[in-house]
């Protein structure tokens, strides 16, 4: 089946750690659509410590999805290339969010 780009969006997302594991874990950033309790599956390149710190932030390409009448749930496709915020350009794009432009 053939990916429907009209159901993807723009999504600025960060790595922590998780507490209970201490993995790295992706999630949405605080000041969007998606709660940043909401969980991401993405490429497993974002969250490999040795090329990514805790902390950094991304912008994905994601929708919003369940399986099976599961949770909800941020997919984003593992093949779509890495794109790394600085921190000045993730202010910027949450501001952009916050005015309605995206």
């Amino acid at each position: 089946m053939a990916r429907d780009t009209w159901a993807y969006r723009e999504v600025a997302v960060e790595s922590v750690i998780d507490p209970r594991s201490g993995a790295l874990r992706i999630r949405p950033m605080a000041g969007q659509a998606f709660a940043p309790t909401l969980p991401v599956q993405c490429s497993r390149r974002l969250v490999d410590p040795a090329l990514y710190p805790a902390g950094t932030r991304f912008l994905l390409s994601a929708k919003l999805t369940d399986r099976q009448g599961g949770p909800q749930f941020l997919y984003a496709y593992h093949g779509d290339p890495v794109v790394v915020f600085t921190n000045a350009a993730a202010r910027k794009f949450l501001a952009a969010f916050r005015r309605g432009r995206i």
